[in-house]
């Protein structure tokens, strides 16, 4: 109840920020109010930059990154900004055995990215609204600063994702106790939003999935949605069934969408599955000579609409993951990229500019450490990951797995290469030992395997 009074003073100050009427205040307060008490979202990310939502640790100024010293991770502070509202870190990171949110994940929270004018991420969110704005008269209704904690039941359920799905795992998904969750999509409030009466709109925000390390993932990720619902009077008249009226609709958006962001290119359509939508697809282009996959989208399953309310009517969604695109469009070749506060980087950003080619300012040499152990039963990568991030933060470039083997007494071993290096500066053969020697003691400890 108190994460719902925090979400709910949030979402009030934001709708008194942008002097929003009446209504609108009255369905956001609406929406916060059903979405603590009830279901989840649309698009699942199979990919977290590539994909869509059908599916890291906290800035550091770039003073600091030129100590020559490394320096644990400041730990979060107790309480933060989300939109204008205080969270406290006991709301989020609790001493509770179902929760797995780390420090550094909290201090994510409330830096929204994607609403910065400024950043690659708040620019391409700028021109997938101006294509809306343009070609549906201001239709679609924008929602960006949703309260990213969010009930299990509205992160997975409400768009039907199954009981035994591997996202509801502990290993992939940040979990604050048994029936809250850090969401893993924007859908997570597509259904509120569904029974509050909007039929056109966007959702965009950050969100958050357990994963690997490399330069395409990163915890923190963010997403934009958007949904259309349609009325019989909508596809009667025109000779077509609703579905395939429906879908004809969708590619006909999603084509206009590509070629605004990407220019003339060649597109493909490419029949999919998801659990929420029937059918679905998925929207390649050529682009630098190669297929690119855009976004996923399909006709909104009817179960969906039906517990919202609307039992006559059709919809379509789509779901695109804003790094994997804005990595494309601005030349940026590492997700960490994205959370770096050096004038390096953010200067070289302007609003309104979408697809300013980044300039590296320099590439600085990576430091390989291995560590090899027996692994348990209950091992996983991603649990690794979550060790290593939690003592080098944004320092781990990489982690991969380059050897493994099973004895004849049935132990197996692993042995994983950590890439360490900073985007900013040069590090230290002192600081790698000492963040190495980290993680080797607390993989011993948590993980609880055997080192070799």
């Amino acid at each position: 109840m108190l994460i719902q009074s925090i979400c709910l003073r949030k979402l009030c100050a934001a709708a008194q920020t942008n002097s929003a009427t009446t209504t609108a205040m009255a369905a956001a307060i609406s929406l916060v109010h059903s979405t603590f008490l009830s279901k989840p979202s649309l698009f699942l990310c199979r990919n977290r930059v590539a994909a869509f939502a059908f599916s890291t640790t906290s800035a550091v100024s770039s003073d600091n990154l030129r100590t020559k010293k490394w320096r644990q991770p400041v730990m979060a502070a107790s309480a933060l900004e989300v939109g204008g509202v205080k969270i406290s870190k006991e709301d989020v990171v609790r001493d509770d055995p179902t929760n797995n949110v780390p420090d550094t994940i909290f201090t994510k929270l409330g830096m929204q990215l994607h609403r910065r004018d400024q950043h690659p991420l708040g620019i391409l969110k700028n021109a997938i609204y101006d294509y809306f704005d343009a070609n549906y008269s201001n239709k679609f209704e924008k929602f960006e600063d949703l309260c990213p904690i969010v009930p299990v039941i509205a992160n997975f359920d409400d768009v039907l994702v199954p009981a035994d799905h591997v996202s509801r795992s502990y290993n992939d998904t940040y979990y604050v106790d048994s029936q809250t969750v850090l969401r893993c999509h924007t859908s997570a409030h597509q259904a509120e939003i569904l029974r509050s009466g909007h039929t056109h709109f966007l959702v965009t925000g950050d969100v958050y999935r357990r994963d690997s390390i490399d330069s395409t993932h990163y915890p923190v990720f963010h997403q934009m949605e958007g949904v259309r619902v349609f009325s019989p009077e909508d596809w009667e008249s025109s000779g077509l069934d609703a579905t395939t009226y429906t879908a004809q609709d969708l590619k006909t958006c999603l084509e206009g969408l590509a070629r605004h962001l990407f220019g003339a290119v060649e597109m493909r359509w490419v029949d999919t599955y998801f659990p929420f939508t029937s059918p679905s697809f998925e929207l390649e282009i050529f682009f630098q000579e190669k297929w690119l996959e855009v976004l996923g989208c399909g006709v909104m399953e009817r179960e969906i609409l039906k517990r919202s309310g609307k039992t006559e009517n059709y919809a379509w969604a789509f779901g695109l993951g804003l790094e994997r695109l804005a990595m494309v469009l601005f030349d940026i070749p590492d997700i960490r990229l994205f959370w770096s506060s050096d004038k390096r980087f953010t200067s070289q950003f302007t609003k309104g500019q979408l697809g300013v080619k980044f300039k590296p300012f320099s590439k600085f040499p990576p430091c390989y450490k291995d560590v090899s152990f027996w692994i348990s039963e209950a091992f996983t990568e991603n649990n690794l990951c979550e060790v290593v991030r939690g003592i080098a933060g944004d320092l781990a470039e990489e982690v991969q797995l380059i050897d493994n083997f099973t004895n004849k007494k049935g132990m197996t071993s692993h042995c994983y290469r950590i890439t360490y290096r900073s985007m900013e500066r040069s590090l230290t053969d002192e600081e790698i030992n000492e963040l190495q020697s980290k993680v080797r003691e607390v993989v011993q400890e948590k993980l609880k395997v055997v080192l070799r």
